[in-house]
């Protein structure tokens, strides 16, 4: 997206709030906050991520954003993008004296304002985007970055892994290397990774993990990660880690019996989200299979949402568990 063009957009329709907007389809459309639009593309009522009736209620004929009749049919709903454009002194005055103490635009000041202000779409966005508010899209979009592309987009992909900017590339439809557009990241002074008798297929490797005689599949490893031989890693996003535990760290804990940053020899884990600086003991089974879809263990250490299981920020697995 052009933000100048969008900008220019909002300027020369005199509205007081302009909203970027994406087609969307039946499937995840309860994910998103949803507008209603008259003829002349004036949001007439926005409703926070409705389920059930109140989700229909909110299908509109996409045709008058300039979608065919078939793509029409497969999106009929208008999802927000989160990114809006409000004349100054209206959002001032919204912040100040109408929503002093609101956390959210989506959910509190845009609704509320539908009625009282001139809201207008911006021209449907129509390229790659993806939203990550929900567990099961923050995952899926991290593993769309292991499609198949030239190593050196696979490269940019995991240097902007740890912040959180994700796009897929299947078939690869952002480019990180556009002069007139270029997307910057942290420089992180790390070491490359190494990688000792592994097999890493359809992967994402970032910088200064260690692994030895491991087999990856279809995951993202982030900053810092330590693998221990024969572990077996397949749809798995592993955050990594903000420091490293030096040699003798690792040897007290171990000899200790307790558990060092990383994951221990032979554990297997698949369809699974590692948060930074977490604990994996030996022998670990993570796979969830009796295909729980939500469940809070938070006190052992992890929970479900969406089938797939959360390993938590700095938490510990013992050796031999099984989730």
């Amino acid at each position: 997206m052009d933000y100048m063009d969008f900008v220019q957009d909002h300027r020369q329709s005199g509205a007081d709030i302009t909203i970027s907007c994406i087609p969307m389809d039946d499937s995840r459309a309860s994910d998103f906050g949803l507008m209603k639009i008259d003829n002349k593309g004036r949001v007439i009522s926005f409703s926070e991520k409705p389920k059930g009736e109140d989700l229909k209620a909110m299908e509109v004929d996409t045709t008058v954003l300039g979608l065919s009749k078939e793509e029409a049919a497969k999106n009929p709903y208008i999802a927000s993008m989160g990114v809006y454009v409000f004349k100054k002194e209206l959002l001032l005055n919204l912040l100040r004296w109408r929503f002093p103490t609101a956390n959210d635009f989506g959910s509190e000041i845009i609704p509320a304002s539908a009625k009282e202000v001139l809201i207008k779409v911006c021209v449907l966005f129509n390229d790659y985007w993806e939203d990550i508010g929900t567990i099961k899209s923050f995952f899926e979009a991290n593993l769309a970055l292991t499609a198949h592309v030239s190593a050196f987009y696979a490269l940019a992909t995991t240097l902007l892994l740890c912040m959180h900017f994700l796009f897929s590339f299947s078939p690869p439809r952002f480019s990180f290397y556009d002069a007139t557009k270029p997307t910057y990241t942290s420089r992180r002074n790390l070491p490359p990774s190494k990688v000792d008798n592994s097999k890493i297929v359809d992967s994402i490797v970032s910088h200064g993990t260690f692994m030895d005689n491991c087999l990856i599949e279809h995951s993202v490893i982030g900053i810092r990660s330590r693998i221990s031989s024969n572990v077996h890693l397949k749809d798995t996003v592993m955050l990594g880690a903000d420091f490293y535990e030096t040699d003798a760290e690792t040897a007290s804990l171990l000899a200790e019996g307790r558990v060092p940053i990383g994951i221990g020899e032979n554990t297997k884990i698949r369809n699974c989200i590692i948060d930074k600086n977490a604990r994996i003991g030996k022998n670990v089974i993570i796979s969830n299979s009796d295909g729980i879809q939500e469940a809070d263990r938070s006190a052992e250490g992890f929970y479900i949402r969406s089938g797939i299981t959360i390993i938590l920020k700095n938490s510990t697995i013992g050796d031999g568990f099984v989730i």
